[in-house]
């Protein structure tokens, strides 16, 4: 699989397998099983999404060398501070039966939890970061749904720079304010819900193109992705769904559709932000 380079050197599989709402243990495994046997290296999962100790038991099922794959892991938002930080890092350690992550990203950056003292609150919670990645726990740390101003006020503190920004991002919604930004900050961007929760299935252009390039949909979505440098997230709990998505390595999208997918506007709710990380009531 491609990578991509972070800003502290350390490459990114290109694509990662999302497991969002994958909370059926048979289930979950099978996808990641499933995944890892495509090829898939890169593993997203979160404590929120309640699946670490079954995808755990995945890839200790698939045999494949842990030092062969790519694992991310979000904290949660009741989880903030330096003293939850670090109880919640090692519990996600354990549920994933591992000795490190090669990702760790704070989840939401303002949370009810936290509201009126995000701030300080995400500068303690850096600081976790920042210690853990030095003794090696994390290869690299990051973020997640942070926007511009979220970042600035990160950096105010920070000793290092975020190296990932895990945002929403899909054709039809404009997220340009934040992908300028994390470009010029050299901070790689991901995207979860690429195909906007189904609705990418539902644009005229991409069917078009679709046609065009005799590739399904979302093939061209995730190719739309990675010729921007962007880190997609694909979740699916189907074996021939999950071939499909990581089979994108054989073609390239013309520079003149990529300009007309980045104009692609979307009307449904579906293609709004599904969460303000400023107002989130979690």
């Amino acid at each position: 699989m491609k990578t991509f380079k972070l800003n502290n050197g350390t490459s990114i599989p290109s694509i990662g397998f999302g497991t969002w709402r994958m909370k059926d243990q048979d289930e979950c495994e099978s996808a990641v099983l499933s995944a890892i046997e495509s090829g898939y290296k890169h593993i997203d999962t979160a404590a929120f999404y309640l699946n670490e100790k079954f995808i755990g038991e995945a890839i200790k099922k698939s045999g494949v060398d842990r030092r062969d794959l790519f694992i991310t892991s979000k904290l949660w938002n009741t989880e903030h501070t330096y003293e939850k930080t670090m109880k919640a890092f090692f519990q996600t350690l354990e549920d994933l039966q591992t000795d490190y992550l090669d990702l760790y990203l704070i989840h939401w950056p303002r949370p009810i939890a936290f509201r009126d003292s995000w701030e300080e609150a995400n500068a303690q919670t850096w600081r976790a970061f920042e210690e853990l990645y030095n003794a090696g726990k994390i290869k690299t740390i990051g973020v997640s749904n942070f926007l511009p101003k979220h970042l600035e006020a990160l950096l105010k503190t920070a000793k290092i720079k975020p190296m990932v920004n895990q945002i929403e991002i899909h054709p039809g919604l404009d997220r340009s304010d934040v992908i300028n930004y994390c470009n010029q900050k050299a901070i790689l961007l991901e995207a979860w819900a690429p195909f906007a929760v189904g609705g990418v299935f539902k644009i005229p252009l991409l069917q078009e193109l679709s046609e065009k390039y005799n590739r399904p949909i979302s093939q061209i979505v995730l190719r739309w992705f990675l010729q921007k440098g962007i880190v997609p997230l694909p979740k699916s709990v189907t074996k021939e769904r999950i071939k499909e998505n990581l089979a994108v390595y054989d073609f390239e999208i013309e520079e003149q559709d990529i300009k007309k997918i980045d104009q692609i506007t979307g009307d449904d709710e579906q293609f709004k932000l599904h969460h303000d990380p400023d107002n989130i009531t979690f």
